[in-house]
């Protein structure tokens, strides 16, 4: 019955598609008409005419996302004066760029046979967000019931807490602000793996503060989310974004109202699209596939890395281009490098090779000028100009002059590899300002690489080691070795110039020999769970260091506040 419908759909598609693309064609020519000439009424009533056209064959075909985007389409241009000034034009290019998709997305279904609307969900936002409406939840095509709400701690190990009132409100207030690091790290497109891990080990606290309460069964529930985001690799896209940020009010709401803010339900549209997210995940985890099947559902065969591929089909070949543009570039320059490093590490080199050099970073000045990115192209010629003065000097660069070359060669690197994310924009252009400082020289890197690797490893054994001293009844014999160990690593982190996490460190490492080996007592499960935190957060924190990206001082903030709220 299903396959005759989708044939009967498929068929009644086929009759109308030559129309669809003409009628698109028509939009797009009345509303290139009416930009040029902004009195001209009459081209952008035809142009809302053709949408309104378009919409009701859409609704003939049942092509959902069609429908909606000509809705919105037709509001836009209801919002476009006759004259308009210039104030309107961001309305008219997003606009424009919608009928370009839609009319993309049109072959893409005669192609493909399938529906997929959530294609079209980013250009229908931008419609609305080009009118500052609210834009619409990544669940915004998918219908369940959300009125059943299935036990979604089932199956999760949820600690119980059995602290008093102002325990309770310290793990709160930590969780809280685990959640906000995360967020924070999100809106700011840091390590995008920490951020989920930070998102699950709060929601992980917050569950166990609100166990027992509604509140708690939506916190099980995004834990379950975080998890299987990280687990599958999952973008956080825009609604994706607006949902972490919705949910973070819920956590504010337990440190500000207090318990009573637990018996509170969590709201039908959020639990949507939390549930949306597990099943677009296409995930088979027994916690995804339970919650799944509650609303008589199963994991999407269209995952989202499926989704993600058709998009970059549908809005491409930008995407593609410009990964394949930048891998490109970067091939130049990681042959380029290798040069400088021979010459860094004191060889002495062929004044032949500046030419070489010279000559590499010419192509790649003419090839950013093409691409209209001045700044960078101008750099590279620069740097080329430099070299073949040391050439025609016959003389071998200084150690200031070969630093401000690798500064330059890395800073042009660095925006390079951000042309894939950011696009070919101004943005990406002025990148090449940023400097490398004049003391971090390959070797330094290199150290920082090993540094990274021991702490990294020192604070595993120090997890681990914490573990087996609760599990062994308090058997000091398993921390002995532990507050040297982490004092190495205290000095490896002075010496690649982190002083911060180094203090951190320090302290860490201080409160294990004051408080689980040089005190009689056994230690109080707040103070466990506080170093816990803390380790945790300089763990985040590690991925960090050696990687070109800028270290997330927040998560040191993070530590610090565990170890505080406990007075370590």
């Amino acid at each position: 019955m299903v396959q005759s419908s989708l044939a009967t759909k498929s068929q009644s598609f086929d009759l109308v598609k030559g129309e669809i693309e003409q009628t698109i064609k028509q939009a797009e020519s009345s509303l290139e008409r009416f930009q040029e000439n902004r009195e001209s009424g009459e081209d952008l009533q035809n142009c809302v005419d053709f949408l309104n056209q378009l919409r009701g064959i859409f609704i003939l075909v049942e092509l959902r996302g069609g429908i909606l985007l000509c809705q919105e389409a037709v509001s836009m241009a209801n919002d476009v004066p006759v004259g308009a000034n210039d104030d309107k034009n961001i309305l008219l290019t997003t606009l424009n760029s919608a009928l370009f998709i839609l009319r993309r997305y049109v072959e893409y279904y005669h192609q493909q046979r399938v529906d997929h609307p959530e294609l079209l969900l980013p250009v229908i936002n931008d419609l609305r967000e080009a009118r500052r409406e609210r834009p619409y939840p990544e669940s915004c095509f998918f219908e369940i019931d959300v009125r059943k709400r299935p036990d979604f701690c089932a199956g999760m190990s949820v600690q119980p807490f059995e602290g008093n009132e102002a325990e309770y409100e310290i793990l709160a207030r930590r969780m809280r602000l685990t959640f906000q690091v995360a967020l924070l790290g999100m809106l700011r497109e840091r390590n995008e793996v920490v951020s989920k891990k930070l998102f699950g080990r709060a929601a992980r606290g917050l569950a166990r503060v609100c166990q027992g309460t509604p509140m708690g069964h939506m916190w099980c529930l995004v834990s379950i989310v975080a998890d299987t985001m990280l687990d599958r690799a999952m973008p956080f896209t825009k609604a994706r974004k607006r949902m972490f940020m919705r949910i973070e009010k819920y956590a504010r709401e337990v440190v500000y109202v207090g318990k009573v803010a637990t018996s509170k339900d969590a709201p039908d549209s959020l639990i949507r699209d939390m549930v949306y997210v597990l099943y677009r995940s296409g995930s088979g985890n027994p916690e995804v596939t339970n919650i799944l099947s509650a609303y008589r559902l199963t994991p999407a065969e269209f995952p989202d890395s499926m989704l993600e591929a058709h998009a970059r089909r549908l809005y491409g070949p930008g995407a593609d281009v410009l990964k394949s543009l930048s891998e490109a570039l970067q091939d130049e320059l990681n042959q380029l490098k290798d040069k400088l490093d021979i010459i860094e590490r004191g060889i002495e080199p062929d004044l032949a090779e500046f030419s070489s050099i010279a000559d590499t970073l010419e192509r790649l000045g003419n090839t950013l000028v093409m691409l209209d990115l001045s700044q960078l192209a101008g750099k590279c010629r620069g740097e080329a100009t430099r070299l073949r003065s040391w050439e025609s000097e016959s003389r071998s660069p200084g150690e200031d002059e070969l630093y401000a070359l690798a500064d330059s060669v890395l800073g042009i690197e660095d925006a390079i590899m951000q042309i894939v994310t950011r696009g070919i924009t101004a943005e990406t252009d002025s990148l090449v300002a940023g400097g490398r400082k004049r003391d971090e020289s390959l070797y330094l890197q290199e150290a920082t690489y090993v540094v990274a690797d021991e702490a990294r490893s020192a604070l595993t054994l120090a997890k681990r080691a914490i573990t087996a001293f609760i599990e062994s009844d308090y058997d000091r014999l398993h921390l002995a070795n532990l507050p040297g160990t982490l004092h190495s690593i205290w000095g490896g982190l002075h010496m690649v110039g982190d002083p911060g996490a180094a203090g951190v460190l320090e302290r860490v490492a201080a409160s294990i020999q004051e408080r689980l080996l040089d005190s009689r007592e056994a230690p109080s499960p707040q103070v466990l769970e506080a170093l816990a935190d803390a380790l945790t957060s300089l763990e985040y924190y590690i991925e960090s260091i050696g990687k070109r990206e800028d270290r997330n001082s927040d998560l040191l903030r993070l530590a610090e506040s565990s170890l505080s709220d406990v007075g370590l």
